[in-house]
């Protein structure tokens, strides 16, 4: 029997999951913490990936020990401390400051389809990782990537391209992530053994129906 299901996300133990839409095929790994986020179809995450505020596209895949969407503090104010936002753990009669929350909440990280993101990289909010894109272990990402772009660093800066661009614009309208499950059975062969360019000579105006 395969070990994912359209119907019941594998989600390892020790997990914490608030708040977010999990696509089918996907695997959560071991403690993971997930906020506020939405996974794909066939995206997966690693062990002790941390990832809060997030719109992860399908086949995503997202390695260890990650941050995605890391939250901020207020650095305008006399403090930054959470005691102002997080009141109510010091005391009784203070609410939360549930505006500050909610401007958290709403500095959304994007994950394009078909991304890699490695092991230990963070993702500031409100970036954009392109369809295609490669993250290199360790890396910060501060601002977007463009589609099938391969970067690292602190901050993340390009490295070189996965794909050419006219490649990557063939694969991007080719949109294969959205084939059905049999589909992508049928062509699983040719995913193995052929180079991205036959592949959409093979499959262009294909919709894997």
């Amino acid at each position: 029997m395969p070990k994912l299901s359209a119907d019941t996300p594998f989600i390892h133990p020790d997990c914490v999951i608030t708040d977010s839409g999990i696509g089918a095929f996907v695997e959560i790994g071991k403690g993971s913490h997930i906020n506020n986020s939405v996974f794909g179809d066939y995206s997966y995450c690693d062990r002790y990936a941390d990832i809060a505020n997030a719109q992860i596209g399908k086949f995503a895949n997202i390695a260890a020990f990650t941050r995605i969407g890391a939250t901020d503090h207020p650095l305008h104010t006399a403090s930054l401390h959470h005691f102002k936002y997080r009141s109510d753990n010091y005391w009784h009669d203070a609410g939360r400051d549930e505006a500050f929350f909610a401007h958290r909440t709403s500095h959304t990280a994007t994950i394009g389809h078909d991304t890699w993101v490695g092991v230990g990289v963070m993702v500031k909010p409100e970036v954009t990782l392109g369809h295609g894109a490669v993250v290199a272990a360790g890396a910060v990402v501060t601002k977007d990537i463009e589609p099938y772009t391969i970067v690292g660093g602190t901050p993340a800066k390009p490295l070189r391209l996965r794909q050419p661009p006219e490649i990557a614009e063939r694969l991007i309208a080719l949109a294969w992530w959205d084939w059905p499950h049999a589909a992508l059975y049928a062509a699983l062969q040719d995913f193995r053994t052929l180079s991205a360019e036959a592949f959409w000579e093979k499959y262009q105006g294909s919709d894997g129906a």
